[in-house]
């Protein structure tokens, strides 16, 4: 009646789904899932009670659309003999995982190729040739700028940057990533004095150099860039940019629209400034306003393609960094009112970086 409960013993997983598993990790650029395969609950090993079978751990083994390419060399390099070896060895150790050299290598790069630099510094950086690698795509990418090849170099210095590590990070260094958010915050902390202060009205010579230390991340990397003609970095600086933001065609369609507003709200503002002389500022702001018919925060929105609340300046910058990391290039903050304070675009004609990034014609 109450009988023992029957028990079905675990099958061994076989040497070809353990390489078949570990070849899409390393196929993927995916540490994450590699680590994981040689966990005391990973369904790879004997003695765990997890099973590889079940649909729980489908996303360990490949499908049809995983294999070839890069899934045949990762499997041709686990499948080797001695690599083999080595995992039967580390599966059945009761101690954390020492993972095979060639295979982190193989994994670094595709996560190179796939563009997930975060993976590709760790993995190089267990390998301790971090520096290295990025030395060498340094290198590379400012040779094919010099060739004129910017798809080249923007990409080496692209991958460059993502091979960079923070060494103030707490507890211990870590990749760099990209803080453009912070980064654009700090770069419009102080209120301008004068419109020519802002970052999107300096000249030439110093508006390339602030945009390659803030787009590069790395002022190593950036310093490196410095001393080519100014021709040379507008069009490398515009590559880079379309490179990291798709999508940068729609911000200037939105960008030229908030530039209308900007100019109506202007047009409507001429005059009103001087009257009502007797009365108090804050009344002649609040006529004002009532009288543009316009709400300034609008510009913003526009930029943005949405509106937030309550919609400070800083908020609608970080958002707006957060989808066009180059944007913040481009604007300034304006006080509209005594109370109103927006982030809104200012360029200056002919402006090369501007115009290379097609913000106007």
């Amino acid at each position: 009646m109450f009988g023992k409960k029957k028990t079905e013993t675990k099958r061994p997983v076989g040497q070809a789904d353990i390489d078949a598993c570990l070849a899409k990790a390393v196929a993927q650029g995916d540490m994450v899932n590699l680590k994981f395969a040689f966990t005391p609950n990973s369904p790879l090993r004997d003695e765990s009670p997890e099973v590889l079978d079940t649909a729980k751990y489908a996303y360990l083994r490949p499908s049809d659309a995983d294999r070839g390419g890069a899934y045949d060399q990762a499997l041709a390099l686990v499948s080797r003999p001695e690599i083999q070896q080595h995992h039967v060895t580390q599966l059945k150790a009761k101690r954390p995982a020492q993972l095979h050299a060639d295979v982190v290598m193989a994994l670094a790069d595709n996560a190179v190729r796939l563009e997930k630099f975060t993976v590709a510094a760790q993995a190089y950086e267990m390998l301790r040739i971090r520096e290295r690698m990025r030395e060498e795509y340094a290198a590379q990418a400012e040779a094919a700028l010099d060739q004129g090849d910017l798809n080249t170099a923007v990409r080496g210095f692209r991958i460059a940057t993502g091979l960079s590590y923070d060494y103030a990070a707490f507890p211990e260094p870590m990749p760099l990533v990209p803080n453009y958010q912070s980064r654009a915050l700090m770069l419009h902390a102080i209120y301008p004095k004068r419109p020519e202060d802002s970052i999107a009205l300096l000249p030439p010579e110093r508006q390339i150099p602030a945009a390659l230390n803030y787009l590069l991340l790395d002022p190593e990397l950036a310093a490196r860039l410095r001393e080519k003609p100014a021709d040379v970095l507008v069009n490398f600086i515009a590559e880079y940019v379309r490179q990291r933001d798709p999508q940068w065609d729609e911000f200037v369609k939105r960008y030229r629209e908030a530039c209308e507003i900007v100019r109506d709200i202007g047009e409507k503002m001429k005059g009103i400034a001087d009257q009502k002389q007797e009365q108090g500022a804050k009344l002649r702001e609040e006529i004002a306003l009532q009288e543009l018919g316009v709400d300034p925060k609008e510009v913003p929105a526009k930029l943005l393609g949405r509106s937030i609340e309550p919609g400070d300046w800083w908020q609608y910058l970080k958002d707006l960094v957060y989808q066009h990391p180059a944007s913040v290039l481009f604007v300034t903050r304006q006080m509209v009112t005594r109370d109103i304070e927006i982030v809104m675009p200012r360029f200056y004609q002919n402006a090369p970086l501007g115009r290379a990034l097609g913000l106007f014609d």
